[in-house]
């Protein structure tokens, strides 16, 4: 064999070898978790310490992939059923069934888990009906915060926001004679609306191609998804969609299969190869992907306004509050304090000259048969910092090469400010001109709506210990774990007010009940409320009234007896969760990649000393 050929073969073999490699990873990569080469799967994401991912974390994740299957099959199910609608008219219009057609679409998006790289996370997954269409996992909600996404254990930062109402909120904008933002989705406002004209439609763009959710790394993966999906006749009725005619490259499967951070795809955020009129159409497709979830969302399939309150405000005499309940409501206008945020189309009561809460009844005639419980605006309540959030922990590179939050503890959730100032973790304004306002913004979130703030699985009928209860988690961080927390925050936040972070609070004390740890971001700190002055039984009776805002009182609520899991029972509402309590470590100064960005906040975000 002479040199040259010698050579040749030489190249040959490790050019062969090369390919054998690479080909290994690419198979190591697209495996995914479909269950074909279980051996395969990458392994799972785990930078955190014992005790903050759930023991029964997994049992559990498989039981919620579980009841999103059944709900998708029962809305493959209806769509079948469903008489096709008439196109006619002009401008088109899809006649008698076109409506059903669209919520039903958006049912079956909503609970379909291929849309993520390893096929096993569904919109639903994080917003199960039985909780409010927030998070459905008791001991995530007990303890991580935020729900692990479609690579395990890679998880976001907030707690699910109920999808419950959330399409009435307004496109974001700023009121100048307010001096104050209203509108939006995500609690930091980020789904402006400005596009489609609807926040909530924005907002169902967002988990799909977010790196901690469902983790795709295109949005045209979406239309690629949908080409081989089971209700794909259904969605191109609807929308009419030349989903077929996208000409998608050999390894579109290869790169779906690959969660969005991935180190191999850089900065590259359309990593899919495609022609301008292509890419033209799997866009259309992901804003028709927004727009049936947003019509789903709207519907009385999840939006029912079927609750207790909602018969009282139609017919008192026939439907009328107990008296805990009612005399709940009077507090929750009146010395609570609590609608000049979650609007109920009443007035809040008069403040008396020696006071500074309302107090007394509101006599007021209702001026709105359907209210929203919200202001649709923002407010920094001063919750202090969690220190259970797993986005803390995911400092280190993944499988992928890809690290969630390289800050560690040096992270603080400015939120609205954030946001303005087109931060880390959050989305880039459309609004150069808003700009300005991130340091008065700074720590607010959205004002939820107070509706189904209390719904459970039937055979959980309460949010509160002892039970049987279903553990849920409030307001943005989850560092709330019953309604009589809530209250009780709302009430002595002011009261027992401590230099000390979660997990330090002083000898004598109770965090949560005569200890409030001190806020996590102080800037902008809300004081409509604190120092109320209720009693222990008032707090109560608040609680009784939130629980009237439960919908499924006049009519049952759609697929709320999907829940297959355990109810928790034991200890009391006011210390419930406090046995998972955790100390903060020392806290580093505020990253500057997040405070240190013009415009500056007012003032330092402090160090966390215990």
């Amino acid at each position: 064999m002479n040199r040259r050929r010698l050579i040749a073969l030489c190249i040959i073999t490790v050019t062969v070898i090369f390919a054998l490699l690479l080909s290994s990873q690419t198979v190591l990569i697209s495996a995914q978790g479909r269950g074909d080469e279980p051996d395969k799967i990458p392994p799972p994401y785990n930078p955190y310490p014992p005790g903050i991912l759930p023991a029964n974390l997994n049992s559990e994740i498989a039981r919620v992939l579980r009841e999103v299957d059944n709900i998708e099959a029962e809305a493959l199910g209806e769509l079948r059923a469903l008489p096709p609608p008439t196109l006619t008219n002009q401008p088109p219009l899809l006649a008698n069934t076109g409506q059903r057609l669209n919520v039903l679409v958006g049912k079956a998006l909503n609970f379909d888990r291929n849309i993520s790289p390893f096929n096993d996370r569904a919109c639903a997954f994080c917003h199960m009906p039985y909780a409010g269409f927030s998070g459905p996992i008791p001991s995530v909600n007990l303890t991580m915060v935020a729900y692990p996404g479609s690579f395990q254990f890679r998880a976001g930062k907030r707690t699910a926001q109920r999808y419950t109402y959330a399409p009435s909120f307004p496109v974001l904008n700023f009121n100048d004679t307010q001096q104050a933002f209203f509108g939006g989705n995500f609690w930091d406002s980020r789904a402006t609306g400005w596009l489609l004209g609807s926040p909530d439609a924005n907002q169902a763009q967002g988990p799909p191609v977010d790196t901690q959710e469902h983790a795709l790394p295109d949005t045209a993966c979406v239309a690629f998804r949908l080409q081989s999906a089971v209700y794909k006749s259904f969605f191109i009725e609807l929308w009419g969609d030349d989903l077929n005619t996208i000409k998608f490259p050999a390894n579109t499967e290869e790169i779906c299969e690959t969660p969005g951070g991935a180190k191999v795809f850089g900065t590259n955020t359309m990593p899919i190869q495609l022609s301008s009129s292509d890419r033209a159409i799997a866009n259309h497709v992901y804003d028709h992907w927004g727009q049936s979830l947003d019509q789903y969302e709207a519907s009385p399939d999840v939006s029912a306004f079927s609750s207790k309150f909602d018969a009282f405000l139609h017919d008192p005499a026939a439907n009328p509050l107990t008296a805990d309940e009612m005399a709940g409501y009077n507090l929750f206008r009146g010395k609570a304090n609590c609608n000049s945020c979650h609007l109920d189309g009443r007035s809040t009561a008069p403040t008396p000259a020696n006071g500074s809460a309302p107090s007394g009844v509101d006599t007021g005639a209702a001026a709105d048969t359907r209210p929203l419980f919200t202001c649709f605006g923002s407010a920094n309540l001063g919750l202090p910092l969690n220190p259970r959030d797993a986005i803390y922990y995911q400092n280190k590179p993944d499988f992928f090469g890809f690290t969630a939050n390289p800050f560690g503890f040096g992270f603080r959730d400015l939120g609205l400010g954030t946001f303005l100032r087109s931060g880390p973790g959050s989305w880039a304004s459309p609004n150069d001109t808003w700009t300005q306002f991130a340091p008065t913004s700074d720590g607010q979130m959205q004002t939820s709506s107070a509706r189904n703030v209390a719904m459970t699985p039937p055979q959980c009928p309460t949010t509160e210990a002892p039970g049987p209860y279903f553990q849920k988690e409030f307001f943005h961080n989850g560092y709330i774990k019953s309604l009589k927390q809530l209250v009780h925050f709302y009430n002595t936040r002011d009261v027992f007010p401590f230099h000390v972070t979660s997990g330090h609070c002083p000898k004598g004390t109770i965090e949560k009940v005569t200890c409030w740890p001190e806020p996590e971001v102080p800037n902008n700190e809300d004081m409509t409320v604190g120092k109320l002055g209720l009693t222990d039984q008032e707090e109560d009776q608040i609680v009784a009234f939130l629980q009237t805002l439960t919908d499924g009182f006049t009519r049952p609520f759609p697929d709320m007896n999907t829940f297959t899991g355990v109810c928790m029972t034991g200890g009391t509402a006011a210390t419930q969760g406090n046995n998972t309590l955790i100390p903060t470590p020392f806290l580093p100064p505020c990253a500057s990649a997040i405070c240190g960005v013009a415009p500056l906040p007012t003032t330092p975000l402090p160090f966390g000393n215990q």
